[in-house]
């Protein structure tokens, strides 16, 4: 671009900007059309370039939707107040003038698929908010898009033995729009729940998100992308034929709240608040068997436990507690895990238990559903940083022994009528390894006798129940990535959970370490060698590198579970989206 000098007989100066053309493509003169000529010059803003454009090709419509495309430098010209210089745009670039919001088609968890008009131009992030807004789905900072599976196992190798439920790579990146990640008008995408913390879910308010949710950890369990137990399967599989038979009589029952069920909820949940405040207990003392994991090898042995505030301590015996304990374990920040048969009278909890060198692994051993279900609730309310005064505590209490009632096996006269309704389906209920262990006919009557403990409930409560069940479950918001650690010689697996990482032993799968994102003083990026080092409280630093995804990817869901525990009640409704893309965008974004 040449610059000319002009003076004047008074001695000023002035640099003029020379002209040259610049040819722009306008997508709405069809595909044949030659690009527009316009002249220009380097100090014209961006939004005189447009305006010089809809001037030439003299069609009266709306243009407020589009903007210019830079093909080669795979970028929106967005600051419509800036000059082509500053963009450093010159006779050379490929503009394209053309709609920012565009047809796409979104497949949904439930197998539905919609075409509906989304945005290319803003980041995925805010893509998907636009995308909520549109099906009623409250807290979109949870959801994201990510490629068909399918396509994706056309472009890699033949042996994807590893990686079929491996979705980490296909996600989207949250910081860039759809047309930097290549995704064309038309072209089809998979809307799911991506990161596994869900806020406020409310029946009331959360229709059409619940029953994407549900369809999404309905897939998961039948996948086998997640494990359970047997009678978790069973229970499972009665939901899903509850439900099922529920949204067959009740068509409308999703997408309307009478007044009779508003009202019911305000009771239940007036009932559930005056319980927990009359409830007056603030210690546990009962003998437990406990093994924490070193001790692999040997039994259970019972100790003397007392449950006060957030903290456990144990004794010898009920004589000894008056003096120290052998141990206190404060439950703050710690993780707990149901490991439950009741039909074995198995009723133990495992607790993760925070430590500077990682999180050690302790077992409870409750001797019946009773003292189960109180030591239960203490735990996640101490987990929590709250007492046994807590008013949630007997709610959380009745939660867990609805639980355990719906695990039992009914084998009265209903579960004998039940078993007569040759309706079911278990291939639709069950996953593969089930039908392999056993046949229909021996799934039907299972399945139909923990049908007869979920029978009476609503939809929306059955729908809530299956979440619940599926959030308690061991392994559940993990995504895995292979890595390898600094200093190691093999691949390993990464766990990334809602509020932990988790190092796992390729080999035999056993968990290694586990850092919480609470201890986490700072993490980076080195986006040279793609290695992410992370420190945390106590001198304890990791740095690894991924082998099976991008490292862009394990920032962002580091990020991503990091921003969504900075939301609370009061700001529920506002996001602060630049918080978001500071935590998640890495170098782009800052």
């Amino acid at each position: 671009n040449s610059k000319y000098s002009i003076i004047f007989p008074s001695g000023c100066t002035c640099n003029l900007m020379a002209a040259w053309d610049l040819s722009v493509t306008v997508e709405d003169l069809g595909p044949d059309a030659p690009p527009v000529t316009i002249s220009v010059a380097s100090d014209l803003h961006v939004g005189g370039v447009i305006v010089k454009l809809v001037e030439k090709t003299q069609i009266k419509r709306d243009w407020s939707d589009h903007a210019l495309w830079w093909d080669q430098k795979k970028m929106w010209l967005l600051r419509t107040a800036w000059t082509l210089e500053k963009y450093g745009i010159h006779a050379d670039a490929r503009l394209i003038f053309m709609p920012q919001h565009r047809p796409l088609k979104l497949d949904l968890p439930n197998g539905k698929t919609v075409r509906l008009r989304a945005c290319f131009s803003d980041p995925v992030f805010q893509t998907v908010m636009g995308i909520c807004r549109q099906l009623n789905i409250r807290h979109p900072e949870e959801l994201s898009l990510l490629r068909p599976v399918e396509e994706k196992k056309k472009k890699k190798d033949k042996d994807l033995t590893e990686e079929i439920y491996d979705l980490t790579e296909v996600w989207l990146d949250s910081s860039r729009c759809l047309m930097q990640q290549n995704i064309q008008e038309n072209d089809r995408l998979w809307l799911r729940f991506k990161y596994y913390t869900f806020y406020e879910l409310d029946p009331k308010y959360d229709v059409v998100r619940l029953t994407q949710l549900y369809e999404q950890a309905r897939w998961a369990i039948l996948l086998e992308d997640i494990d359970c137990t047997e009678e978790e399967m069973m229970l499972f599989g009665a939901l899903q034929y509850h439900i099922s038979k529920v949204s067959q009589s009740e068509p409308q029952a999703l997408s309307t709240n009478t007044a009779m069920d508003d009202l019911e909820s305000a009771l239940l949940s007036l009932e559930v608040k005056m319980e927990g405040e009359s409830s007056s207990a603030t210690e546990l003392c009962v003998n437990v068997r406990f093994r924490p994991k070193r001790l692999t090898l040997k039994g259970y042995k019972q100790y003397w436990f007392k449950f006060q505030d957030t903290s456990i301590a144990y004794f010898k015996s009920k004589e000894e507690s008056i003096g120290e304990p052998i141990q206190q374990i404060n439950l703050k920040g710690c993780e707990v895990a149901p490991d439950v048969n009741v039909a074995a009278q198995k009723f133990l909890i495992r607790l993760l238990i925070p430590a500077p060198e990682g999180m050690n692994e302790v077992f409870l051993r409750c001797e019946n559903e009773r003292q189960y279900a109180q030591w239960m609730a203490g735990c996640r309310l101490a987990s929590k940083g709250k007492s046994l005064a807590d008013s949630s505590f007997q709610s959380e209490i009745q939660s867990i022994r609805s639980f355990l009632a719906m695990q039992r096996n009914n084998s009265g006269s209903s579960s004998n009528a039940a078993s007569s309704d040759e309706s079911i389906n278990t291939h639709s209920l069950v996953s593969p390894r089930y039908h392999k262990k056993y046949k229909t006919k021996q799934l039907t009557p299972r399945i139909l006798d923990a049908y007869q403990n979920v029978a009476q409930l609503s939809l929306s409560d059955a729908l809530m129940r299956f979440l619940q069940i599926w959030q308690a479950l061991p392994d559940f918001g993990l995504s895995y990535v292979v890595v390898r650690f600094k200093g190691s010689r093999k691949d390993e697996v990464l766990g990334i959970a809602p509020n932990r990482l988790i190092r796992i032993d390729l080999g035999v799968g056993d968990v290694v370490k586990t850092w919480r994102y609470n201890n986490m003083k700072q993490w980076n990026v080195n986006w040279d060698i793609r290695q992410v080092a992370i420190e945390f409280e106590g001198n304890v630093n990791i740095a690894f590198s991924c082998v099976t995804a991008d490292c862009r990817i394990v920032h962002e869901f580091i990020g991503g579970y990091i921003f969504m525990s900075t939301r609370s009640r009061e700001k529920s409704d506002v996001l602060n989206q630049e918080l978001f893309h500071k935590l998640t965008g890495g170098h782009e974004a800052l």
